[in-house]
């Protein structure tokens, strides 16, 4: 018999993970295909595929994790866990390659930090300024 029909001759219900949804959408809402995915990830359409219907034969590695949330513009525990930032108490984080940034910024002494962030508010308040 094959593999994806029952044995009154229906398709079997794809099952997929809370991730595999979250995946699916967020790539729908990014306006990729499975296919545009595959290749910014270097893997096959049919690997995503897998994914989103809950495959998880093919581990993510933690690079491929990485761009999926500069991607879509989340973090990473927002991605896996489907929890926003914080927990969702307050605003939440920056995302993606801005939160990057930040982790990395917040890794330089604290001279440095000060002059970063006096640097993003005159960014800020001159992006404000002129919208």
């Amino acid at each position: 018999m094959l593999e994806f029909m029952t044995r009154t001759g229906r398709p079997i219900k794809p099952r997929t993970t809370p991730f595999g949804r979250r995946l699916a959408e967020a790539r729908k809402k990014a306006g990729l295909t499975q296919a545009e995915l595959g290749k910014l990830l270097g893997l096959s359409q049919r690997a995503i595929a897998h994914w989103e219907l809950g495959d998880t034969s093919a581990p993510l590695r933690p690079e491929q994790i990485e761009i999926l949330a500069d991607t879509f513009e989340m973090s990473i525990e927002e991605l896996i866990l489907g929890a926003p930032p914080n927990g969702g108490r307050g605003k939440p984080g920056p995302r993606g390659r801005l939160r990057k940034v930040f982790e990395e910024a917040a890794e330089l002494p604290k001279n440095e930090q000060q002059q970063i962030v006096t640097v993003v508010s005159a960014l800020i308040h001159q992006a404000k300024v002129h919208a």
